[in-house]
């Protein structure tokens, strides 16, 4: 049995279409007030449960008797810590985190799953085409600056991403606009859009994350979010980073100007 525990968005649905492809069977285990309920139509097992009762969790995965497990779609942090009501394996666990930022609580959850006799994966191993590949994407080519930028927003991105940050900065002419933090990308671009134009979006895979959990993504909502912030290019890093709805994204992008490139950051 293969476990998915979703968040929110397309990622989990993905996932689930691609296990069932593979003629595999399927547990799909999500959470009041993140469930996408169409999930339950690809799923042997369906669960929705209190994501704050990690204890049952552990219990539904052994039962079912789950194999492989992925996670897999956007958990809304600031809506768990408003509405928590944890069991006692969940306050354990809280308490024997060294930070609560999403690597260690990602990396804890998936030490204390393996214990079930489980492995945890990466979605990709069933969506490897969701890997930005690497190289100009787009029609419109960065100028010199732009790759300027590229190049600086990346050592930024880095940087933040060491300490467990976030994955995005958005910068202009080698300074840097906005940091992503806990309100996401979109969030970020726009607070961008408020104070400049033309700016550059970077995106890249946090030195010390986990390649299982959480790759930085964009898609459609971020071209659509990068036209109304009038930002101009968008630099993914290649293979370590996801790329929704790829063809009708890079099509809105040529249509409005806008760069998109991955880049193979080593």
């Amino acid at each position: 049995m293969i476990a998915l525990i979703a968040g929110e968005g397309q990622y989990p649905l993905l996932f689930a279409k691609a296990v069932k492809e593979a003629g595999k069977p399927l547990l799909v285990v999500t959470f009041n007030g993140h469930a996408n309920h169409s999930l339950a139509q690809f799923a042997d097992k369906y669960y929705v449960l209190p994501l704050t009762k990690f204890g049952k969790l552990l219990k539904v995965l052994k039962e079912n008797d789950a194999q492989e497990v992925a996670f897999a779609g956007r958990i809304r942090k600031s809506k768990v810590i408003s509405e928590a009501k944890p069991d006692l394996k969940t306050i354990l666990l809280w308490r024997k985190l060294r930070t609560r930022n999403d690597d260690d609580i990602l990396r804890l959850a998936a030490e204390e799953i393996e214990k079930t006799g489980a492995k945890v994966i990466s979605p990709t191993k069933y969506l490897p085409e969701l890997l930005t590949p690497a190289g100009i994407l787009t029609r419109k080519k960065p100028n010199k600056k732009q790759l300027e930028d590229i190049i600086y927003g990346f050592s930024i991105a880095k940087a933040i991403g060491e300490l467990d940050i976030g994955q995005c900065v958005v910068v202009k002419d080698r300074m840097v606009v906005a940091v992503e933090a806990l309100e996401g990308t979109d969030a970020t671009i726009a607070r961008a859009g408020k104070l400049l134009k033309d700016t550059v979006v970077v995106k890249v895979f946090k030195p010390t994350q986990d390649p299982r959990f959480d790759l930085p993504s964009a898609g459609l909502d971020t071209i659509k979010e990068m036209i109304a912030a009038r930002a101009k290019v968008l630099a993914l890093e290649a293979h370590r980073s996801l790329f929704f709805n790829r063809e009708e994204a890079l099509s809105l992008a040529d249509k409005n100007g806008i760069v998109v490139v991955g880049v193979r950051y080593e």
